[in-house]
């Protein structure tokens, strides 16, 4: 077939998985951990699991294709996947870092990192390129991306980031969990590596846990598959089976998920009951041109805070029914989060200040049910005396 595919048939079809052995639509889940050799001195295509996988070998091929990379190399955990890009790093290199992004790296690189490779870490606001180039330093080897930031949403303008890095020679990643290939594709831009939290919208079922790296280079994609055979931090048979039954319906998820967090952002911005919105459709968000230019839509993630007295962070989180209260996101069903007790309760005073991470935030990752039943269960929690 000569005429490019589109994204959804991609993600139906990315990676050729359909099992050449059988002739199964989807591939096999190969739980064997070693192989046989065809004879002495002729080893087969697979040696062992982890090296490669033919079940992992085939989400990886997925997920390449759909981030138009080289190379993906799939993890046990999104962290997993984070440590090996850092691995990539000789000790004491630079790191620059946005002012909000994931406290798990945010604690992966200040807490364990810098002590243990005694790396160096800069957090600046990398939506300001003249502040991002003046923490530039001769020893500077990575900067690390997320563009929407977690929690506050902001959004990072990728490509002149990486031209600033190019010319430089240093190594720019993005963690993109939060827009997938279905919104963004970083790579296109010239980013050198693509991470992902599979767990979040690739599985898109709250039942894998993984990460995903892909590189736009197939260079950099062997050094990353060197590195992770000799750590070990690979994904198993199951989750990569898991991962890639998700994939197949991400693409109508992803329509979902966007119009709903879209129609509830647009409908809380005009209720009296809640102080802010924080969401990069909105008008009035910072960065809302950029994200229209460099997003085809806008996520499932909003942030909001609550007036004053207008239930109280405690009352409303426990009131809500549908949004069950929840670490993680990127599932079909609803959840909310409260960042300051949460997902960024392991970060400092200091750093949850620089993040904007206060205890008044709240964050909704938007499933896929019916935006009115959504409405109803966020007003009546909004309601509650």
């Amino acid at each position: 077939m000569s005429r490019q595919r589109k994204f959804p048939t991609q993600c139906i079809h990315a990676g050729e998985t359909v099992d050449p052995a059988t002739g199964g639509v989807m591939p096999a889940i190969h739980t064997s951990t070693t192989y046989e050799y065809e004879r002495f001195g002729v080893p087969r295509e697979h040696l062992y699991t982890r090296a490669s996988n033919p079940t992992r070998d085939a989400l990886e091929r997925c997920i390449a294709e759909l981030e138009g990379g080289e190379r993906a190399l799939a993890y046990a955990s999104g962290q997993a996947a984070t440590s090996a890009v850092l691995d990539l790093l000789d000790a004491g290199a630079h790191v620059i870092v946005p002012q909000d992004f994931y406290a798990g790296t945010c604690r992966l690189l200040t807490q364990v990192r810098s002590r243990t490779s005694g790396l160096s870490i800069s957090s600046v606001d990398c939506t300001d390129l003249d502040q991002l180039a003046a923490a530039i330093r001769p020893e500077t080897r990575l900067i690390w991306l997320e563009s929407p930031t977690n929690p506050r949403l902001r959004i990072i303008d990728v490509a002149a980031v990486v031209a600033l890095a190019r010319e430089r020679g240093i190594l720019v990643c993005i963690d993109n969990t939060f827009a997938t290939p279905c919104l963004q594709r970083p790579l296109e831009w010239g980013v050198d590596i693509v991470m992902h939290s599979a767990t979040k919208y690739m599985g898109g079922h709250s039942d894998v846990l993984g990460g995903i790296n892909v590189t736009r280079d197939q260079a950099l994609g062997r050094k990353l598959a060197g590195l992770r055979s000799a750590s070990g931090g690979v994904l198993g048979p199951f989750d990569a089976y898991l991962a890639l039954r998700g994939i197949k319906t991400l693409a109508l998820r992803m329509e979902r998920h966007c119009a709903n967090a879209l129609g509830l952002a647009q409908w809380l911005s005009t209720d009296s009951r809640v102080a802010e919105v924080i969401y990069p459709g909105l008008p009035d968000h910072p960065q809302h041109a950029l994200a229209r230019r460099q997003m085809s839509a806008f996520g499932a993630i909003i942030g909001l805070r609550l007036r004053a007295g207008e239930p109280g962070v405690g009352p409303f989180l426990d009131r809500l029914e549908l949004f069950a209260l929840a670490e993680s996101l990127g599932g079909v069903e609803s959840l909310v989060g409260h960042p300051a007790t949460m997902s960024h309760s392991a970060v400092t005073a200091e750093q949850a200040r620089a993040m904007g991470v206060t205890p008044d935030l709240i964050r909704l990752s938007v499933g896929i049910e019916d935006i009115d039943d959504l409405k109803a269960d966020l007003d009546q929690a909004l309601s509650w005396r």
